[in-house]
């Protein structure tokens, strides 16, 4: 799709404002074509199939202990052992614990330790579009709303995960006791591919028909708890999104359509409130799907320290 216009469906060609307008209102069906067209199938796919790569390849290393017997990693996504050595731990997890009066193990302030670290180099919404396994249903709504041109709906505010992040640590603090891990989607989704899916299937089935049916990315924008506290560590990491060759857009609005936070991109593409094209808010997830849908290489991946534009 370019800033010529597009087909329309009887044929005739639509003005690059009915195009702009049509993306805003989410009836990109298929962004990335133009993407394709000038890299390539594969380059115009590589940070979605790296991310695939990454989000199969930890729950294979999680399952291949109770399925297989083979126990490189043992526990789930909220706190694990690797090769008996390694502790890792979900730091939202140790912030529900230190809400409800308990003080963690010594491993496992270790493993949060190690895990916060982490993400505060990398970026804290990279668990969210890397490593949780929510993700795969939210982006399969996505994916299916924009084919079958699926428009509106009802949206949260923005602000409602950053509330419903406040509740979860109040309700820690209220009942002593980890309350929101009990219906946690994410460690529900593990524990179902390990002891059968029963209420969890339910759960996770009503994630994906809520994002298709009633809210556009409404359960990881708008009301994931977790994905809000990791949003915060997300304000000071180093890794980035720059739309470096912001220039060269030919506002096919491709980028806002496969973006699971779109409004994080408008500030470093159009310098709106900035002069510099780094994308800075903590709720982006360096999905790098901006990355591969542009056909004109606008956006990569750098560091918060590189604001050049080329």
């Amino acid at each position: 799709m370019s800033a010529q216009g597009t087909v329309g469906a009887s044929g005739g060609k639509l003005p690059p404002t009915s195009v702009r307008g049509a993306a805003r209102r989410g009836v990109v069906a298929r962004p990335g074509r133009e993407a394709v067209e000038a890299k390539g199938w594969l380059q115009a796919h590589k940070w979605l199939l790296l991310r695939r790569l990454s989000q199969f390849g930890i729950l294979a290393l999680f399952l291949a202990g109770p399925w297989f017997g083979i126990w490189i990693v043992k526990g789930n996504l909220s706190s694990s052992l690797t090769l008996d050595t390694l502790p890792l731990t979900d730091p939202f997890l140790i912030a529900q614990q230190f809400a409800a009066g308990h003080w963690p193990y010594r491993e496992a302030l270790v493993g949060g330790g190690i895990v916060l670290a982490f993400y505060l180099l990398v970026g804290g919404r990279l668990f969210c579009s890397w490593v949780c396994p929510v993700n795969l249903v939210t982006d399969a709504a996505a994916w299916l709303r924009r084919r079958l041109g699926l428009k509106g709906g009802k949206v949260p505010a923005g602000s409602t995960r950053s509330w419903l992040l406040g509740f979860v640590l109040l309700a820690a603090a209220a009942t002593g006791s980890l309350a929101w891990e009990w219906v946690n989607p994410v460690s529900m989704f593990h524990r179902a591919l390990i002891f059968g899916f029963g209420l969890a299937w339910g759960i996770v089935g009503g994630i994906f028909l809520y994002d298709l049916l009633v809210a556009p990315r409404g359960w990881c924008g708008h009301l994931c708890p977790q994905g809000a506290f990791y949003g915060l560590l997300g304000r000071v990491t180093l890794l980035r999104v720059s739309a470096a060759h912001r220039s060269a857009c030919n506002d096919c609005m491709d980028c806002f359509a496969v973006c699971p936070e779109p409004q994080v991109i408008r500030p470093a593409l159009k310098g709106v409130g900035q002069d510099h094209p780094l994308i800075l808010d903590g709720d982006c997830t360096t999905c790098g799907r901006c990355v591969d849908v542009c056909g004109k290489d606008v956006f990569r991946i750098t560091t918060r320290f590189n604001r050049s534009e080329s």
